[in-house]
């Protein structure tokens, strides 16, 4: 049985621009462990990325997804990126039928391509581009209780090979980085990591009210990059959870942290 990953993927193609990059030293070095936490390589990577949102939960189902370069600003060579790994049809169309089966609005969508919540941490951590990779996307409203019921439904792929990580961050205000962001990205994070202590029941239970949270708003202005959690939450709704990933002065104050639920391998 495969654990799940709330992960904080970091700013933009940051592995591509080398000032980014030193940044994030620390966010590299805990998403180049995943796969040594794993009992087994996956059969493939599902990720529910805070950069996708529909009116349903829409599944990519291409066997050759394309690129979509979702940030601004940045050297021309990063909107050329391409990372090559295949996609995963059959496992699309399982995942597809079990978000309906459990009475969620799914569809399968044959354009998407991987944007940057995909394949910046997947190029640390599968840097061969050889697992099969789909993505999931939001719905768009974020309603924590459908996000996790959504993650509810998807828990049976962990037994059938599929490592489902969802790809946000634990801080996203594009508006307050510096010294004005230590304060409220401290405060949120220790309340994330109390949540994330709890037992079970009551873990689930803090995390739908996550706006009780304190600086929530301030931390999530629009919670996209929150909603991930819900998801690989409720994917291991009843398993411990983990911080594998801390760092504290991004940007010149932003504390951020990646959570594993479920058993590590190591």
């Amino acid at each position: 049985m495969l654990p799940t990953y709330f992960i904080s993927h970091g700013g933009g193609p940051w592995p591509w621009v080398p000032a980014w990059r030193r940044q994030f030293a620390n966010l590299e070095a805990s998403l180049a462990q995943i796969p040594r936490q794993l009992v087994e390589k996956p059969r493939a990577v599902l990720v529910v990325s805070g950069h996708w949102e529909a009116p349903e939960f829409a599944v990519m189902s291409a066997a050759r997804p394309g690129m979509v370069y979702d940030y601004q600003g940045f050297p021309a060579e990063t909107y050329r990126i391409v990372y090559p790994a295949p996609g995963a049809p059959e496992i699309a169309a399982r995942t597809a039928d079990l978000i309906r089966e459990a009475g969620l609005p799914a569809r399968l969508d044959g354009t998407r391509g991987f944007d940057h919540g995909a394949f910046v941490p997947l190029f640390v951590m599968y840097p061969d581009a050889d697992t099969p990779v789909f993505q999931l996307s939001l719905q768009s409203g974020y309603d924590p209780a459908r996000h996790v019921r959504l993650g509810r439904a998807l828990a049976p792929l962990r037994a059938e090979g599929v490592l489902i990580v969802g790809s946000g961050l634990s801080y996203h205000n594009l508006g307050l980085f510096g010294a004005g962001a230590r304060e409220p990205s401290e405060a949120f994070d220790h309340w994330l990591a109390d949540a994330m202590a709890l037992a079970p029941e009551h873990r689930t239970s803090a995390v739908l009210s996550w706006e009780k949270a304190p600086f929530a708003r301030v931390c999530h202005p629009k919670e996209d990059h929150l909603a991930p959690l819900f998801v690989a939450l409720g994917a291991a709704e009843d398993e411990p959870a983990a911080r594998v990933y801390h760092d504290q002065g991004l940007f010149g104050g932003v504390t951020a942290s990646s959570y594993r639920f479920g058993a590590s391998a190591t």
